[in-house]
């Protein structure tokens, strides 16, 4: 404040040269509004990229442009900022179309070109802005730049110094938070918080002073803090500086964000600074004032970097003649800021080398620097400087590399992404000066390649395993980081004729230097097969050193590619250097590669260890392959191209290293009658196949442009259709099958309509894309990017989608498009000498099976060359033009037999022979396809009109085979069939036979079904009457015998009184999901009286069960097996499980279901305990004077009891005073029916309900124990019945039988807990429940009938009653008093509805005639408004009255019917039972109300108006009515989770809006959503820490004790992701509820597509939620996955 009083105030009045104020508005109306909007994002703010329109992925939108922008309707990408770009909205040079929002647009109207911003200011303003700005800025930069730390600039120095210094700590990105904290603790003696407190500010500022005082002792916390954290790595970096300098560097940025926010008002200030800036010093080069802070970056801390970086953004980058400047300026220093960056530790985004992402990308500024400044070549040499490590030959060796140079490394890394920038828009036309430019480049292009040209070499390893393993990964880092670069260079190259040619013969220049002399040292050889005979060189790849890398290679098959596809080579033939290429040299070193790939597969190197695996994966990994496999294919293709092709097979037969095999006539039968090691063998079988594959790849893969007559979208979609001939795949996983682009596009949304269907998700999995059926003809087996598992799973696939189909399986190779004409001569290698002896040679082998070593595999290749070859002939006689002759005569050639000598027979004659073989059943289908081609080929060549048609004698063979194969596979299948008949007679009549001996076993199991099935389906026992739930009238059911089976120890036992305890597995919890007031809460819960529930649930304890019964002793014995376990396990290591054994958790031994107690099975508890009623029964008025009269003569014995020192003979006069109401035995205490084991497990399942639901210690003895186990069961029967309703299931459908088993069992267990409680407290319990209706004098300060939850008061009543009843022997049922009780209830709940009911008008209602009901009810409403004293609001309408108390009340009806169902065992009326209308009626019935719920009051007037007067007396109803307060209305409305917005973007943008709560406006770097109440959350950061219960949690955990009641769902905004958590060791994360368009959640943000609600997935999560199965899920999760259990979920 006093800065801006003091300093900042009069220099914007001199300024102004008037009131800022008014000044600052003035120069705002006379500026254009920019068209540019230049917003800098915030951490986590949503940025988007259009996908068809983004010039490259770093041109984003903010989201208000984006939602302005015509990209919305595009395929657009969305992903959160990590803070400091901006929203390039306005910039023409970043938009294909559409660089405009609506709000920008307008500005655009009136740009003339480049005028001059200063003309809207006058002369004087600028005088005094240039004055002011530079001293400013001058200032600014000397004192944050200025470097000692104890006296300040000469100028500035003050005459007296005081000796006040500031301990001042840096931020490295070296050590943890946790080292920090450590570390300050012990330097400064601070607590824990302070010293998190400093760590988080070091961590976002950059720097902290953590102590303040004299030089000494701000030293002493120096060195401490050196000393302490010197120890693994350098020290962490201190100063002691003098305040005076800390307060000038604050001023200092105060001053630079000041002048960030003064520009803003005017663009003609903006120019003023942006020349201030970069006007040039006294001292000539680097001198301005821009430069000097670029240069001293590295020197400055984090937050002085942003501050400044925030500047230049809203000055230099804003305005357009200054930007060039700045780039220029950036480009000049590029070197010394990139080696600044490298030795500084802090991240890229924090340096000022990252202002490169926003120049390099402009494309007249790239082409600029390029074409001025020598961009290019800088870049790369840069890059070479920082990698200095040669071998001999002068390629980079990355061996023995150290954790300082692999950090080096990877900072290094960046350079190439500038060098992308730089590349990534293509120029539509060259000037000489760019050609120029771009070929120096590319020359130091050259250079880099060349040192990568055989880097790291390998040699195979014999007799021991490699010792260390050899450093491969940075070799393959610069590999990746370079592929994108290396396309860019041929993309350049291509769209310049005179450019591609120039590179073509540097490129040819560079490769001959490398390998020039590639003969000498290894002696040369002849090779000769067939006739033929070529010369090469002595090289074994298994020998000698060999390497994978060879980027300079590649790169000229690339160009070569380019020279074919442009059409160059046949326009300039003679500028090209084609004659002087030596083939064998070219194919030399990448033949070696693929011979290297395939040893590999041999297992000829698996001495060599994972680091070779990893790098062959890696060749052929879809990141690399383009700029390394495929082009070595291509290679070898324009190798081959350029020979003959038996010259290219000997040398390939001899690299492979079978030359012997195929040269020397019966060398494999030698080889194998010698029984050589079986390794060889299959080692050179291996070898046969991959090189067969290899000839297959050269000659089918034609699906580059320039190789074959294809373009791009072919390629694409023959990739897509081959992955989804291996199954049905998602999007992502398409996506990541296919090479991307430097746009990170992989082309496949423009054609994937086109040969695939999209199959949408159901409520879990994904979206999937089928191949279309028509595609599945252009599927090739060996395709060339499959893997070997691939291959399998495709053939596979393909095979069984054929059988399905009727058709045979043969896989013949697809028809493939032609060559291009620089190829072309690559089909002759199927036709020649040496591949015809290849095959034969195969062929021959397998027809003399025995005698040979071969594999089927080897022999599938060949039909598949031979396949291909047909194909190629058909394809050029179908082409044929009149006058050429076909030169491709493979038919001729397979159907003539050998030469005289030997006599081998042809190789169409060998595979006739193989059609039969037995032992090749597989390829008979392939081989049948052979022949039907060659003779359809051969018919062909003879329908030309010289030659007469003929039948061959192959035809006829192959016909008269063709019948007798089909014949025999008919008969195979006809007897086939009549086996199958005879064994399945046989079954059956074995089957009748057993039945008929054990007729009686078969009876009883029939009975048994019969019965239980009568138990489960509620069915009506007694049909022919109504059904009635309660009251002495209560439908009397005959006692069902209930028998159940151990899980445990698999034993059958009957549940009996007096048996011992059968158990149900259980979970309690606490749950707010009812809750309509989560802010309640517990101040200390050993006080805590829950007796009476408050109407809004502010938290209930709720038990669930999976239905798994065990006996009492066994679920003791596993529990304390799990105990022990848990403590061996203590000792040995301290993994989490999924549940918390001192919490007495445990699985269920069966389901695996988290549970925490057991519930003991009862019979229905109310049989037991009900006397004789031999009497009349009281009606409600009698009834409730009785019940006074016995409550009275308690309290009275009661009071006798607490004062024993009165005299004996007082006592008999007070004891006639008492008149004992007739039959009532206060002295009686009733036995306890039940078995020791079953009294214990009452007592356990009580004491754990009462521990969980107060969270208090166990104690059964406490007199809260009845009240918990009453409330559990109320609680759980009303979130029943709340899911029901919401569902519109009805209420006794089908429920699921573990959820029914749990009510049953709960609700018996409550009625029959009081046995094992002291009597006189739930008596005590009764009197006090019942108070609350019929007051009484000794029971003051109960809540008012307005805050009493009804249902919870009449379980209570109910389950407590019998301690009451039973010692009264005057023959009232126990049933009478249920039923009195369940009347005084509803009555009490209707008055609390009408109190409340709100009170609208209805215009509707006077026209229909009242009925009874309406009257009625109008009748109470008075009397209600007559003993509020009028405080009641007017009257409305009957109608009005009657709906709404009918609503109201249903919630309580069903509750209610679902309690007595489960408490009497009265089976449910089956009107009840299906879904639909609203049952009123029938629950009306069944419950034994009458339907006119009024009468009730009707009836028993007498006594109810003086109730209902002393309700309406209490002073709550009169505050309430009056205003003063609130109350819950009913019924009440269900609770739902959040509502979330439809598209997740405004998620985000809400997320990057909130500021973490504690650490002052700092942006949080997790925020977290919870979708219960929709608060925004601080999560995973220290800054929000609590405490709870004595330890440190994060901002989650805490939120779900006070929101949920320690179980919470949040939705993590940056991570996309659902967190469920439980407690504080418990958590899982759950897939989210937003899509995409292609049907899957995008957990991580990673893909960025668009993503929107679907709400089925939604209501999932929400269905979780009511079902409390959120604990459960966990457990769930925890189990299946064991690396959730190790996070520690109670930091997030």
């Amino acid at each position: 404040m006093l800065a801006q009083h003091v300093l900042l105030g009069p220099m914007e009045w001199y300024l102004c040269g008037e009131d800022p104020a008014f000044g600052f508005p003035k120069l705002e109306q006379a500026n254009k509004p920019s068209h540019l909007c230049g917003r800098v994002f915030k951490v986590g703010e949503p940025t988007y990229s259009c996908r068809d329109c983004a010039v490259d992925p770093t041109c984003v939108l903010c989201m208000e442009c984006f939602l302005g922008s015509i990209h919305r309707d595009h395929r657009y990408r969305m992903t959160t900022s990590g803070g400091g770009g901006f929203c390039d909205c306005g910039d023409t040079e970043a938009w294909k179309e559409g660089p405009y929002c609506q709000k920008h647009e307008l500005n655009t109207s009136e740009i003339e070109e480049e005028e001059d911003p200063l003309v809207h200011l006058s002369e004087d303003v600028i005088a005094r802005t240039y004055n002011i700005f530079a001293i400013m800025f001058r200032y600014a930069v000397e004192i944050l730049t200025w470097e000692k730390e104890s006296e300040l600039p000469a100028d500035l120095e003050m005459v007296e110094k005081s000796d006040t210094y500031y301990c001042m700590l840096f931020n490295d990105e070296v050590h943890t938070y946790e080292q920090v904290i450590y570390t300050l603790q012990k330097a400064v003696n601070c607590t824990q918080k302070e010293a998190i407190g400093f760590a988080t500010t070091v961590d976002r500022d950059g720097r902290r002073s953590v102590r303040y005082g004299d030089f000494q002792y701000c030293e002493q916390a120096k060195s401490v803090i050196v000393r302490n954290t010197s120890r693994q790595t350098k020290p962490l970096k201190v100063q002691v500086m003098h305040s005076s300098i800390v307060a000038h560097q604050n001023f200092g940025l105060k001053l630079l964000s000041w002048l960030g926010s003064i520009i803003g008002y005017s663009d003609g200030l903006r120019r003023i600074l942006c020349q201030v800036g970069l006007q040039e010093g006294p001292d000539g080069e680097n001198s301005s004032l821009v430069d000097r802070l670029m240069l001293s970056d590295s020197k400055l801390w984090k937050g002085a970097r942003s501050v400044y970086h925030q500047l230049f953004m809203s000055s230099l980058l804003m305005d357009l003649k200054y930007k060039k400047l700045f780039a220029v300026r950036f480009a000049k220093n590029y070197e010394r800021l990139q080696s600044d960056y490298v030795t500084d530790d802090h991240d890229r985004e924090f340096s000022v080398a990252d202002l490169s992402v926003q120049i390099f990308t402009v494309p007249s500024l790239a082409r600029m620097l390029i074409t001025e400044e020598n961009l290019m070549s800088i870049i790369i040499k840069t890059f070479m400087d920082h990698l200095r490590h040669r071998d001999a030959h002068g390629r980079f060796q990355f061996e023995r590399y150290t954790a300082l140079q692999a950090f080096k490394f990877r900072r290094v890394q960046s350079l190439i992404l500038d060098l992308k920038y730089v590349l990534i828009s293509k120029p539509t036309e060259w000037s000489d000066e760019l050609r120029q430019k771009f070929l120096e480049g590319f020359d130091a292009f050259l250079e880099l390649l060349k040192c990568m040209q055989g880097m790291d070499p390998i040699t195979r390893q014999v007799g021991q395993h490699i010792e260390m393993e050899p450093e491969w990964e940075a070799a393959f880092t610069l590999q990746m980081k370079l592929t994108h670069v290396i396309s860019m260079m041929q993309d350049w190259c291509a769209s310049d004729e005179k450019v591609l040619i120039e590179a073509y013969k540097k490129c040819l220049a560079v490769l001959m230097q490398c390998h020039g002399g590639y003969t000498d040292g290894e002696q040369p050889i002849t090779l000769s097969i067939c006739g033929h005979s070529v010369e090469t060189i002595r090289y074994c790849v298994s020998q000698e050193k060999v390497s994978i890398h060879l980027p300079v290679s590649r790169l000229l098959a690339g160009l070569h590619v380019l020279l074919s596809k442009s059409e160059v080579a046949y326009k300039f033939p003679e500028l090209l250097p084609l004659s002087e290429l030596s083939p064998p040299m070219l194919i030399e070193h990448p033949l070696r590669c693929l011979v290297l790939c395939a040893q590999v597969h041999a297992g000829m190197w698996r001495r060599n260890g994972f680091s070779l695996v990893n790098q062959i994966y890696y060749y052929h990994n879809v990141k690399c392959r383009r700029e390394m496999f495929d082009k070595d294919i291509v290679m070898l293709q324009t190798g081959v191209s350029m020979m003959d092709p038996n010259h290219f097979l000997m040398i390939m037969l001899s690299r492979f290293e079978l030359y012997q095999i195929f040269s020397t006539p019966d060398y494999g039968k030698r080889f194998s009658s010698e029984i050589t090691h079986k390794d060889v063998v299959q080692q050179n079988n291996t070898l046969i196949e991959e090189m067969l594959y290899l000839i297959i790849m050269l000659v089918g893969e034609r699906f580059s442009p320039g190789v074959g007559q294809v373009n791009a979208t072919d390629e694409i979609k023959r990739e897509i259709i081959h992955q989804l001939s291996i199954k049905p795949m998602a999007h992502s996983e398409l996506v990541k099958s296919l090479p991307e682009d430097e746009n990170k596009e992989t082309g496949m949304e423009s054609v994937i309509e086109a040969v695939a269907h999209f199959k949408k998700p159901g409520l879990t999995g994904r979206g999937m894309y089928e191949l279309k059926p028509e595609c599945a003809k252009e599927f090739n087996l060996y395709f060339y990017h499959f893997s070997r598992a691939e291959q399998s799973k495709a053939e596979e696939a393909q095979r069984k989608l054929k059988r399905q189909n009727r058709e045979d399986t043969a896989l013949p190779p697809p028809v493939l498009p032609p060559f291009c004409p620089l190829f072309a001569s690559l089909v002759n290698i199927l036709q020649s000498d040496v591949m015809l002896c290849i095959m034969g040679t195969i062929l021959q082998w397998a027809v003399e099976h025995n005698g040979y070593a071969w594999s089927e595999s080897m022999l599938q290749r060949v039909l598949h060359l031979i396949g291909m070859a047909l194909q190629e002939e058909k394809q050029h006689l179908e082409n044929v033009t009149e006058e050429h002759v076909v030169t491709f005569t493979f038919t001729q050639k397979i159907s003539k037999p050998g030469e005289a000598p030997k006599n081998s027979p042809s190789i169409l004659a060998m595979l006739e022979t193989l059609q039969n073989a037995p032992y090749l059943e597989v390829h008979k289908d392939m081989i049948r396809w052979i022949l039907k081609t060659f003779n359809a080929v051969k018919k062909m060549r003879e329908s030309s009109p010289t030659s007469p048609v003929a039948e061959t004698e192959g035809t006829i063979m192959e016909e008269s085979s063709r019948d007798k194969d089909k014949a025999e596979r008919k008969r195979k299948a006809e007897i086939a069939r009549l086996r199958r008949e005879k064994i399945m007679a046989q079954m059956s009549e074995m089957q009748r036979h057993f039945i008929d001996e054990n007729k009686e076993l078969f009876q009883q199991t029939l009975e048994l079904d019969a019965s239980t099935s009568a138990v489960l389906d509620n069915s009506p026992v007694v049909s022919d009457m109504t059904l009635t739930a309660l009251g002495p009238t209560q439908t009397q059911v005959p006692e069902q015998r209930q028998f159940v089976t151990c899980i445990l120890c698999q034993e059958e036992q009957e549940v009996k009184v007096e048996s011992r305890a059968m158990v149900l597995a259980a979970f309690v919890q606490r749950s707010t999901v009812l809750s309509k007031n989560r802010s309640k809460f517990i101040q200390d819960p050993e006080k805590y009286d829950p007796l009476f529930m408050h109407p809004d649930l502010s938290c209930g304890t709720h038990t669930s069960s999976c239905g798994h019964i065990m006996h009492a002793h066994c679920w003791q014995r596993y529990f304390d097996s799990v105990q022990a376990k848990e403590q061996r396990r203590q000792q040995r290591l301290r993994l989490h499980t999924s549940y918390d054994v001192e919490n007495g958790e445990f699985l269920c031994p069966l389901c695996e279901c988290l549970s925490n107690t057991v519930i003991p099975l009862l019979l229905p508890p109310r049989n037991i305990f009900n006397k004789l009623n031999f009497s009349e029964q009281p009606n409600l008025t009698q009834w409730i004077r009785t019940i006074s009269q016995q409550i009275k003569a308690l309290q009275f014995l009661r009071k006798e009891e607490s004062s024993p020192n009165n005299a004996s003979t007082k006592n008999s006069e007070n004891m006639d005073e008492l008149q004992l109401p007739e039959g009532f035995r206060p002295d009686f205490h009733p036995k306890n029916p039940y078995s020791e084991s079953i009294k214990e497990m009452l007592t356990t399942f009580g004491t754990a309900t009462y521990k969980v639901g107060l969270k208090v210690h166990p104690n059964e003895e406490d007199p809260r124990v009845p009240i918990m186990c009453w409330g559990s069961c109320a609680y759980t029967i009303q979130s029943i019945e709340r899911i029901l309703s919401d569902e519109d299931k009805p209420l006794f459908g089908p429920l699921p039988c573990r959820l029914d088993d749990c009510l049953r069992s709960l609700t018996r267990f409550a009625a029959a807990h009081w046995t094992v409680a002291s009597l006189s407290v739930v008596q005590g319990h009764f009197c006090k429940l019942f108070a609350s209706l019929v007051p009484n004098d000794s029971h003051e300060e109960l809540p008012c009938i307005l805050d009493i939850d009804m249902f919870h008061l009449l379980v209570g009543l109910v389950l407590a009653f019998p301690a009451l009843q039973c010692q009264d022997f005057s023959g009232i049922s126990l049933g009478t008093g249920d039923l009195h009780i369940f009347h005084l209830v509803t009555m009490a709940h209707i008055i609390q509805i009408l109190l409340t009911s709100c009170t609208e008008e209805n215009g509707m209602d006077q026209e229909n005639p009242t009925c009874e009901e309406e009257s009625a009810v109008l009748a109470l409403y008075k009397t209600l408004h007559q003993y509020t004293g009028s405080a009641l609001k007017e009257i409305p309408s009957g109608w009005h009255l009657w709906r709404s108390v009918r609503a109201g009340i249903m919630p309580f009806l069903k509750c209610s019917a679902l309690f007595f169902h489960y408490l009497n065992g009265v089976p449910s009326p089956p009107d009840i039972q299906v879904p639909g209308t609203s049952h009123f009626e029938h629950l009306c019935n069944y419950l034994s109300l009458p339907n006119n719920l009024i009468c009730l009051f009707q009836e028993n007037s007498e006594i109810m108006n003086s109730l209902i007067e002393s309700w309406c007396h209490n002073s709550e109803v009169k505050r309430y009515l009056e205003g003063e307060r609130d109350a819950i209305r009913y019924p009440r409305e269900s609770n739902k989770l959040i509502n979330l917005p439809e598209d997740y973007s405004s998620l985000i943008n809400q997320a990057s809006n909130f500021s973490c709560p504690k650490s002052g406006g700092d942006k949080s770097r997790a925020p977290t959503l919870c979708l219960v109440c929709g608060s925004l959350l601080c999560s995973q950061s220290y800054c929000c820490q609590t405490e709870l219960e004595g330890e440190d949690v994060g901002a989650c955990t805490a939120h779900t004790y006070s929101c949920g009641s320690g179980v919470g769902i949040f939705l993590r905004v940056r991570e996309c992701q659902v967190l469920f958590l439980a407690g504080k060791t418990k958590g899982c994360f759950y897939s989210p509820p937003y899509l995409d368009d292609y049907g899957e959640t995008d957990q991580g943000l990673r893909r960025g597509n668009p993503l929107h609600l679907c709400k089925e997935r939604f209501k999932k999560i929400q269905k979780l939620w009511h079902q409390h199965s959120v604990t459960e899920e966990i457990g769930h999760a925890q189990e299946a996955n064991q690396t959730l259990v190790g996070i520690d979920w109670q930091h997030l």
